[in-house]
C-alpha cells in the first residue's frame, strides 16, 4: 500500500481566501518510508501572508514572490501523490486548502475515502490526549528538538514517524496471538477508516540454538501440567 504523509504552510487559516504557500510530502510504502519525498515553495499570488501564520511558519512575502504559483505546480503534485492515500494530521485542514486550490483550477477535489487524519487516530489511541504533532514525539520518543518553526516538510518527516508507530506499522508481524489483517479506526467525521497490517514476506531467521530450544522445553516441563507455555503450544 502507497502512502503520502504530507504537511501544507498556508497564508492564513480560510481556505476560501487564503492559499497554500508550502506543500512537503513523503512517501511510504507499506508502512515504510521509501526516501522519495516533494517539497515546494508557492506564492500565493495577491495573498499576503498574515501576521499569526508568519509566527508560525517563519515563511514571508519576500521570501515567496520569485516562487511557482499552485498552477505551475499542480502537474507535479499529481504525478507525486497518484493514487495514493492522503495522510495528514487534521486533515481537514490540510485538504480544505488542496481542494480550495484544486477548485480555483477545476480539478476535481480529493476524495474523502483517500485521506487518513492521523489527528483522528491519535484521538481513538490517546483519548487523554494531548495529541499535537509535539505532543505524539515526545510520547512515542521521536527527537523534535530541532522543530522550532513549522515546516512542511520537516512536518511531513516526524508525522511519518509518529504514523508508522501510532499504526504498529513496525511490529505488524510480532504478536503471539492470531494474526490481524486490519485495523479500523473512526475518523473526525464519523467515516471508518480502515488500515491493513502489513505482515512480513518471510520470516526472520531464527536465532534461538537447539541447545536453547532443549533447556526451554525442559524448563517448561518441571512447571506442571497448567504451565501457560503448554497452552500456547498447542495453540500454534
Amino acid at each position: 500500500m502507497r502512502e503520502i504523509i504530507f504537511d501544507t504552510e498556508t497564508t492564513g487559516l480560510d481556505n476560501r481566501a487564503d492559499r497554500v504557500i508550502e506543500i512537503g510530502g513523503i512517501e511510504l510504502e507499506n508502512h515504510f518510508p521509501t526516501g522519495r519525498t516533494f517539497h515546494v515553495y508557492i506564492n500565493p499570488g495577491d495573498r499576503k501572508v498574515h501576521p499569526d501564520a508568519l509566527a508560525v511558519h517563519g515563511i514571508s512575502d519576500d521570501f515567496l514572490k520569485d516562487k511557482p504559483a499552485f498552477a505551475e505546480i499542480v502537474e507535479d503534485l499529481q504525478a507525486f501523490f497518484g493514487e495514493a492515500r492522503w495522510v495528514a494530521h487534521n486533515a481537514t485542514f490540510d485538504m480544505g486548502f488542496i481542494n480550495a486550490e484544486y477548485e480555483r483550477l477545476g480539478i476535481p477535489p480529493v476524495p474523502v475515502d483517500r485521506v487518513t487524519d492521523t489527528l483522528a487516530l491519535a484521538r481513538r489511541k490517546h483519548p487523554m490526549g494531548p495529541n499535537s504533532l509535539d505532543a505524539l514525539c515526545r510520547r512515542y520518543g521521536i527527537d523534535n528538538s530541532y522543530r522550532t518553526k513549522h515546516g512542511a516538510l520537516l512536518d511531513s518527516e516526524l508525522l511519518a514517524e509518529v504514523y508508522i508507530e501510532m499504526i504498529g506499522g513496525r511490529q505488524a508481524a510480532l504478536g503471539l496471538g492470531v494474526s490481524k489483517q486490519r485495523e479500523t479506526f473512526d475518523a473526525a467525521d464519523g467515516e471508518e477508516i480502515v488500515l491493513p497490517i502489513v505482515q512480513r514476506p518471510r520470516l526472520l531467521p531464527q536465532r534461538i540454538s537447539a541447545d536453547e530450544i532443549a533447556a526451554h522445553a525442559a524448563m517448561v516441563g518441571k512447571m506442571g501440567a497448567k504451565a501457560i507455555w503448554l497452552k500456547y503450544q498447542k495453540q500454534h
